[in-house]
């Protein structure tokens, strides 16, 4: 690989740590504080699952959708035919947690991002009426990618009046994205699978998104903590920050991520676990993947803390708070780490 410029302007501090999204817990006021305290250079606005239907990560971006009611059915979120309780409920959870970064972040200054379900993901877990995956109509999915980009782009304008000081990332999350390329989403029935859809079509509806995203002087980024990660589409669509989990990412990747670092692109790299489970406390240990990587790519190890952020492998949602907490400290020393010994 070749060489890539250490004053690339990536969209952070050196050395930054941040979240993924997802915070346990139901206080948003709690939540606020514990994230710009811990992760004081690359804070996220949380997301608290917890709380129910129109707090989770669909529900939370269908609220932001335009002229595109849904409600809840047993089965997951479906298009309606008019806005209901559920959609009044999402927008309520949304409000608190603006109102918390209102309270808390109003002088902030610095980097600060924010995280939207991408339209694929929502394709993927939205139903038509029939019960059908929306994903299986094209139509429907052009009516969504549309309604999904006016709604993030009014929301990023919101966030703006909250924290008027902040630089934004908005991290479009889709961990459906690998299943809709390949074809391995269930049907209703569970029967069959749904087809592929187009790569080009995929593509298009990212690269509408992440320009509009840039054109509103945003950071666009990407994160999906599945395996097989279409690094060379994200980056292709604008993407200018990709995060994936560092213990998925095997040599089959690598040529996809060195042309993604030489495109100037950062990286958002998972080093430590959600949830409670493999021991976390060598930081050295936590980032190995990332320094291995690096060193394969043969890119020059002052440019890792430059390019790379260390976050958990996905949301914190499921963990204990204490295994949050310890996460972002985790992530924090990785970051450190990847600084002071990039070489490993």
């Amino acid at each position: 690989m070749g060489n890539v410029s250490q004053q690339q302007p990536y969209p952070w501090p050196v050395a930054s740590a941040t979240g993924v999204g997802s915070w346990p817990g139901e206080d948003p006021d709690e939540a606020m504080r514990t994230v710009l305290g811990e992760l004081p250079d690359l804070p996220h606005l949380p997301e608290l699952p917890e709380r129910g239907a129109g707090a989770d990560m669909v529900g939370r971006t269908a609220g932001l959708l335009v002229d595109l009611p849904v409600e809840v059915r047993p089965t997951g979120w479906r298009v309606a035919d008019t806005p209901g309780r559920d959609l009044v409920r999402a927008g309520g959870f949304l409000s608190y947690d603006l109102d918390a970064l209102t309270d808390h972040a109003h002088t902030y200054e610095g980097p600060l991002k924010i995280q939207v379900a991408g339209p694929w993901t929502m394709a993927a877990s939205m139903e038509l009426r029939n019960g059908q995956r929306m994903v299986s109509d094209l139509g429907a999915c052009r009516d969504l990618a549309q309604s999904h980009l006016e709604g993030v782009l009014a929301h990023l304008a919101d966030v703006r009046t909250r924290a008027p000081g902040a630089r934004l990332i908005v991290q479009v999350d889709e961990p459906s994205l690998p299943a809709v390329l390949v074809g391995s989403l269930p049907t209703a029935s569970g029967y069959g699978l749904l087809p592929a859809v187009d790569r080009v079509r995929v593509e298009a509806a990212l690269h509408d998104l992440f320009s509009a995203l840039t054109e509103a002087d945003a950071v666009p980024a990407a994160h999906c903590c599945a395996p097989s990660v279409p690094v060379d589409l994200l980056r292709r669509s604008g993407a200018r920050a990709i995060g994936l989990d560092a213990h998925l990412i095997d040599r089959a990747h690598d040529e996809m991520l060195g042309t993604a670092a030489e495109d100037g692109v950062g990286f958002m790299f998972g080093v430590v676990p959600s949830v409670e489970g493999p021991e976390m406390s060598d930081p050295a240990r936590n980032v190995d993947p990332v320094r291995e990587l690096w060193n394969r790519l043969g890119l020059g190890p002052d440019l890792l803390s430059h390019a790379v952020v260390t976050t958990p492998a996905c949301g914190l949602a499921g963990a204990s708070p204490r295994h949050a907490r310890a996460a972002l400290k985790a992530v924090r020393d990785g970051a450190r780490v990847l600084r002071d010994e990039p070489r490993g």
